[in-house]
């Protein structure tokens, strides 16, 4: 007896209902209404993978606070090219959340972004000097101006008091404080604009995974779904298809053999966070601190301690603690590294694992540690940290992008759009800064795989996006308009606690 399969056609199919896909489908809904969409999601909920506000740190990256995008250099400069980009995707985001929360398309914007401070931390006289010329580096920025650089015991304990108690001083430390951060809680996001899609005439299926893709001699797709609850299958024509399947993304990629898409391989990290289970201890602490990366540990492995907003109460996170799993999705299966290897992307694979020994030693590290040495790890921003205090818990698995390189591989640790040269497909591979630069990567892949309606769409882009294709950076005048409109509808301009945000206001104490 044949199996009955439903067919159905559809102007798009979005793979996946993390952040990725609910950006680009809120976006396509403003710009080409009349365009049908179709989503999949294999599990049951939306966001339940990377974009779920415990899987990752939802810091609305900005790179106010985070380290590995400002390396020193060797005569004692620091390097801000890096932090000035990502600073720019945010910008970004943050317009079109404040257009979507202006036009209906998002509620209450504190269901989802809340202001709060972002902390560069270090100790040691070496890395003092290093924080300060940082500070010296972006004080002066436009994007960065509010910046405070401190190496004063008391301006740290009046700021960090969790942190301050139990410290021994005659270690130097130094702050960079700015209190023009934020914290997203990326599954509230993702929520609201898939629910956005839905309402809008798109239509969203739950349990149901994408098995193949296949292209046609006509340009369009046949996308081969199974509802994972009953096993009917489903085939799908789509004229355009998104893979944002998180690490379940290169599998797919691979499957629609497209030509940009060979050479890519993945390398699966699992994370684990500390989570404080003491409202005491979460109470005491209100600012996303940031640490540098142990010598040796890639730029993901960050210590932060990490306020959370989540359903409307703090949360307080310690980590990432980092481990491994051949899974390519935290609810994977154990043979997703294994399938992902092919011809076309061994080499790549085999170069990095000759080349990141140093990874593989300090996965190994973080492998064997015990809940006393997590607690160790801790003290260094908590010294009076204790272990009853915090649980361990399992946060998203990230797979980081290999790119061929020459007869080799490299590890790139950032997102990369993968697009068919006639535009028919993309997807997007890789982790941080990941959720933080959704909309900027979506309208990469707007720009990519419809260079036909780009031109058309331009008024309403602008109208979402007002800075797009400038830099704010060097206009500051415009992000002084987009900045106060977007702080005003996202509800960003007081910190709780210390009144006004008054972010071109500098001060080195």
């Amino acid at each position: 007896m044949s199996e009955n399969v439903v067919e159905a056609k559809t102007d798009v199919v979005l793979v996946g209902a993390g952040i990725m896909s609910a950006t680009l489908g809120a976006l396509m809904r403003q710009l080409q209404p009349d365009w049908s969409i179709t989503a999949f999601e294999r599990l049951d909920a939306v966001a339940a993978e990377s974009s779920d506000p415990w899987n990752n740190a939802g810091t609305g990256h900005s790179a106010l606070c985070e380290l590995n995008y400002t390396p020193g250099n060797p005569d004692g400069s620091v390097e801000i090219a890096k932090a000035v980009n990502v600073n720019e995707q945010f910008q970004v985001s943050r317009q079109f959340w404040s257009y979507a929360v202006d036009n209906g398309l998002l509620s209450d914007p504190k269901d989802f972004i809340n202001p709060i401070p972002h902390v560069s931390f270090v100790h040691g006289a070496d890395d003092v000097k290093y924080l300060r010329a940082r500070y010296d580096a972006l004080a002066g920025h436009p994007l960065f101006a509010g910046m405070e650089y401190s190496e004063s015991p008391e301006f740290f304990a009046e700021r960090l008091p969790l942190m301050a108690a139990g410290r021994d001083f005659s270690d130097p430390v130094a702050l960079n404080w700015t209190d023009t951060g934020t914290d997203v809680d990326f599954g509230a996001l993702t929520k609201q604009l898939i629910n956005n899609v839905a309402e809008s005439g798109g239509t969203v299926f739950f349990g149901h995974e994408v098995t193949n893709i296949s292209k046609q001699s006509d340009g369009s797709w046949i996308v081969k779904v199974r509802n994972r609850r009953t096993g009917e299958s489903r085939k799908v024509h789509a004229k355009f298809v998104f893979v944002g399947a998180g690490g379940g993304a290169l599998h797919l990629l691979q499957k629609s053999g497209i030509a940009e898409a060979k050479g890519f391989g993945g390398f699966p990290v699992s994370g684990a966070f500390l989570r404080c289970t003491n409202p005491d201890v979460i109470a005491r602490h209100s600012a996303k601190v940031y640490g540098k990366a142990a010598v040796g540990a890639p730029p993901m492995s960050v210590p932060h301690l990490d306020t959370r907003v989540i359903g409307g109460k703090q949360g307080l996170l310690f980590g990432p603690y980092a481990g491994w799993s051949p899974k390519f999705l935290k609810q994977g299966g154990v043979m997703d590294l294994p399938k992902s290897i092919k011809p076309n992307n061994l080499m790549s694979m085999l170069g990095v694992g000759v080349t990141e020994l140093g990874l593989v030693k300090y996965l190994v590290g973080e492998l064997t540690q015990s809940p006393a040495d997590r607690i160790g790890t801790l003290a260094e921003f908590a010294p009076e940290a204790r272990l009853e205090d915090w649980e361990l818990i399992v946060a998203g698995q990230r797979v980081q992008v290999i790119r061929r390189k020459g007869a080799g591989g490299v590890l790139e640790f950032g997102t990369a759009v993968v697009s068919a040269a006639d535009g028919s497909i993309a997807g997007l591979l890789g982790a941080s800064p990941g959720a933080s630069t959704a909309v900027p990567a979506m309208l990469d892949v707007l720009e990519r795989c419809f260079p036909q309606q780009w031109d058309a769409w331009q008024p309403k882009l602008r109208e979402m996006v007002p800075s797009l294709g400038v830099k704010l950076s060097e206009n500051p005048d415009l992000f002084r308009q987009v900045w106060d409109h977007s702080t005003k509808t996202l509800q960003l301009d007081v910190v709780p606690g210390r009144g006004q945000v008054a972010p071109m206001e500098a001060a080195a104490v």
